[in-house]
């Protein structure tokens, strides 16, 4: 984990391209998961290695139909909000944006990918522990969120190609088109659907840790509730930048919940 931290700030220092963590970010938990199978073999971490090499492949490909991936490895597009920050006046400029990038891009954020994978080392301190029906729930819930996210990030890649032009048919998001948000399909119900789908899965992979283990709270919960944290922060600057360039996005920040949907739809939505 520290290798790699050096490494993307190294190269994100040299070719300003600050989404190096960004580009490894499905990659290294799957690395984590099968080191821990080659080091500490059981069914159960076989199958939590095989849920998240299923969530790294399906985010990878995600993330390379965006533009994210390039032959040369430190290039490809780099994410708009790390523009957005270099432009911040507390962190204008290369030396203090290059702490930030020190810090917070490259090594705090792989601090927190190694974080919420450390249900496998608690599978792993309690290889002797056979399977139960918590693992069946976990293996379940996780499976169940890896298909909403993949349905959310399709509609929303559909959504981004029509925008673009270059979505061949009929528009499927023609109002969504009309404001320049997405807010048709899963984002009637909620605002960031991919974002909760994404916090989902790492909760359920927590659990893993509770079937292995016996114990509900262990110290492996630090990586998704820090994961929570940082989708907030991130939800929230995604929002700001939205709402300054779509005079209806307040409105529907107003009328669509976060990340948790109601039970009742309001009869009135439009």
């Amino acid at each position: 984990m520290i290798a790699v931290a050096i490494v993307c700030f190294t190269v994100s220092e040299l070719t300003r391209n600050y989404s190096q963590v960004d580009k490894l970010w499905s990659l290294l938990p799957v690395a984590y998961s099968w080191i821990t199978v080659a080091a500490f073999p059981s069914v159960r971490i076989c199958i939590m290695a095989a849920l998240v090499t299923l969530w790294g492949f399906r985010l990878s490909y995600n993330f390379y139909r965006k533009g994210g991936y390039n032959i040369i490895p430190w290039k490809g597009e780099e994410d708009y909000r790390w523009k957005v920050l270099r432009e911040n006046p507390a962190l204008k400029g290369r030396f203090r944006f290059g702490l930030f990038n020190l810090f917070f891009i490259s090594f705090y954020q792989n601090m927190l990918i190694f974080l919420f994978s450390t249900p496998l080392l608690v599978a792993a301190a309690n290889n002797v522990n056979a399977l139960n029906i918590i693992d069946l729930i976990a293996a379940l819930l996780m499976l169940l969120f890896i298909v909403t996210e993949t349905l959310a990030d399709n509609q929303l890649f559909r959504f981004q190609m029509e925008k673009k032009g270059l979505q061949k048919g009929i528009p499927v998001y023609e109002r969504s088109l009309e404001k320049g948000f997405m807010s048709e399909g899963f984002w009637e119900n909620v605002r960031h659907p991919n974002f909760i789908s994404e916090q989902a899965i790492w909760v359920s992979f927590y659990i893993f840790s509770v079937a292995a283990s016996g114990k509900w709270l262990n110290f492996s919960i630090a990586g998704p509730l820090l994961l929570i944290l940082l989708f907030i922060g991130s939800s929230a600057m995604t929002e700001s930048i939205s709402s300054s360039k779509y005079p209806d996005y307040e409105a529907y920040r107003k009328e669509v919940p976060k990340f948790i949907p109601r039970l009742f739809s309001r009869s009135d939505r439009k």
